[in-house]
């Protein structure tokens, strides 16, 4: 049997006040490093649709407004492969709470001058993005 296939990952930026939404991740590939809401694309999911429900699911906010950034090759947790698909978002409404205690440890908005370290992966790639029009990453 051969590798698996590349997953397809979805993340976001999501935006409230002029900061970003970050929590610390735990218990997946990239333990340890601050990373936005996200997961996998599920069949028949559109992009928007899968970060709108990430964004419930672990954190209990409901966002709108949301917009392409890049494409990542993500390959920095070999054997794992994604094609992590970067989008950003606006906040709409709730408070960021821990829904996902086996996956996260704590919620927080961060400057995107002032950001808490390490990011995970694919996270300097968004704010690349984000500030320059820049949208597609190869493996890193």
């Amino acid at each position: 049997m051969g590798p698996e296939a590349p997953k397809v990952g979805i993340g976001g930026l999501v935006f409230r006040d002029g900061k970003i939404l970050l929590g610390l991740r735990k218990g997946a590939h990239g333990e340890g490093t601050y990373g936005g809401p996200g997961g996998h694309l599920e069949h028949l999911e559109s992009f928007e649709q899968c970060l709108k429900r990430e964004a419930m699911e672990e954190a209990g906010i409901e966002i709108v407004n949301i917009r392409f950034l890049c494409i990542t090759n993500f390959q920095n947790h070999a054997p794992k492969h994604y094609v992590d698909i970067g989008l950003m978002a606006e906040w709409k409404s709730g408070e960021p709470r821990v829904y996902e205690p086996d996956k996260c440890d704590g919620w927080g908005w961060y400057d995107l001058d002032d950001l808490p370290s390490p990011l995970f992966g694919v996270i300097p790639n968004y704010i690349k993005a984000y500030k320059s029009a820049f949208n597609f990453f190869d493996a890193f």
